[in-house]
């Protein structure tokens, strides 16, 4: 036979009394609307942000400052740059800046690209400095250290030797080309002691093993192949200073230089 619960003293059937809900504490209420307040000016703040960043003729891109630059103009620069002036400061692309200003000047090395607050866009430049030049016709072209050409110019840079193939000889010619002993005595004037750029003059090439650097004052340096550079370099500096007198120097084979001439 089935059981019927038994009312209990309060007359509710299968357990103790209800009880009616409790109205929240003060405390608690006025922690709630502390934090929906703050989360309504949080909400304000956030979007008055954004216009003040985005919208705001307070942050505009109005301006650019060049920095860094010798034989280019902020002209120049400015114009391959072509940064959107008018529009958000924040919004400027730093990288399609720096790629267009490597690409319309060749001359230029790097390029770092700044926001200045609240109206600059900064641009500083790196320039390729030329580690030697290249005759052709009546002008020449600046070569870097790395073998790149990057402009040409009607005059020889000051102390910048100038690159000549002097009776090269046809076999270096057929094995190489041209083109292999040119980049040979760039790689030569790369490797060349620091101490003494401004006195070379010219890089003479015969042959891939036959590079003979000009110097100022009527003296010269069998410097060879372009292989051992930086060991050369060594080897030349401390032989000049050993032999200051001589007018020829031989670093070919950098394990028996040679000074001659005086």
């Amino acid at each position: 036979m089935t059981r019927l619960a038994s009312p209990d003293a309060s007359g509710v059937r299968g357990g103790g009394p209800r009880r009616p809900p409790t109205a929240p504490s003060p405390h608690v209420l006025r922690r709630r609307r502390t934090f929906v307040l703050g989360a309504v000016a949080l909400a304000v703040l956030a979007g008055g942000g954004t216009w003040a960043v985005y919208g705001s003729s307070l942050l505009r891109a109005e301006h650019v400052k060049v920095s860094g630059n010798t034989g280019l103009t902020d002209d120049q620069i400015i114009r391959a740059a072509k940064v959107p002036l008018g529009g958000a400061l924040v919004s400027v692309d730093e990288g399609a800046v720096r790629a267009r200003v490597l690409k319309a000047l060749p001359r230029v090395d790097q390029v770092d690209v700044g926001r200045s607050w609240p109206h600059t866009v900064s641009l500083h430049i790196t320039e390729r400095a030329p580690s030697a030049v290249l005759a052709s016709g009546s002008r020449f072209t600046e070569v870097d250290r790395d073998g790149v050409r990057f402009a040409t110019v009607d005059r020889a840079p000051r102390g910048v030797p100038v690159v000549r193939l002097t009776d090269p000889q046809p076999a270096s010619v057929r094995q190489f080309g041209t083109k292999g002993l040119l980049r040979a005595a760039i790689a030569v004037s790369a490797e060349f002691p620091r101490s003494l750029r401004g006195h070379a003059t010219a890089i003479r090439v015969r042959s891939y093993d036959g590079i003979t650097i000009e110097l100022s004052g009527g003296k010269d340096v069998m410097w060879g192949s372009a292989a051992n550079g930086a060991r050369k370099a060594r080897v030349l500096t401390a032989l000049m200073k050993a032999q200051p007198d001589a007018t020829h120097y031989d670093v070919s084979a950098p394990i028996a230089p040679a000074a001659s001439g005086s």
